[in-house]
């Protein structure tokens, strides 16, 4: 009965105390605030987008483009395709876009080692590709763009 009482005594002392911690009012800039603003909108992300049809657009979706002049090019204006190939680990792909995320080591002459996405053309080359496979790939430098993807694993 001794050890009952004890331990009925110290709840009643702890519940006659309270808590201690007192919040603080919540300012005008904190989220839950009732009158505080909108949070402002967060940016998207433009690490896999590459064409107009990917980015967001603050035009109505009915809106045409504008036709521009055709500019005709001089064949020997024409700037020679580049071509490197590289190797790295698949990270991502992203297929219905056409795009996938490599962690590559160098490209001499190119870039350093980095995880970076790109395009490719065709897009069927992503076909059989998963996180983590290796693989050898061939890049048009002047447009950034994988034209070949060899799996190496």
């Amino acid at each position: 009965m001794k050890f009952k009482r004890k331990h009925l005594m110290v709840f009643a002392l702890l519940l006659s105390a309270g808590c201690a911690y007192q919040l603080e009012p919540l300012s005008v800039n904190h989220p839950a605030y009732p009158d505080a603003a909108a949070a402002p909108e967060s940016l998207v992300s433009k690490t896999l987008a590459y064409t107009q049809a990917d980015m967001p657009s603050p035009q109505p979706v009915a809106a045409m483009p504008v036709e521009q002049p055709v500019q005709e090019v001089h064949p020997s204006a024409k700037t020679e395709k580049k071509i490197l190939v590289g190797e790295g680990k698949v990270i991502a792909t992203v297929p219905n876009a056409g795009q996938i995320v490599v962690d590559h080591q160098e490209i001499k002459g190119f870039m350093e080692a980095m995880t970076m996405g790109y395009r490719v053309d065709p897009p069927s080359l992503l076909d059989g590709l998963k996180f983590g496979d290796t693989v050898r790939f061939t890049i048009d430098v002047s447009q950034k763009v994988i034209i070949k993807i060899e799996k190496m694993n």
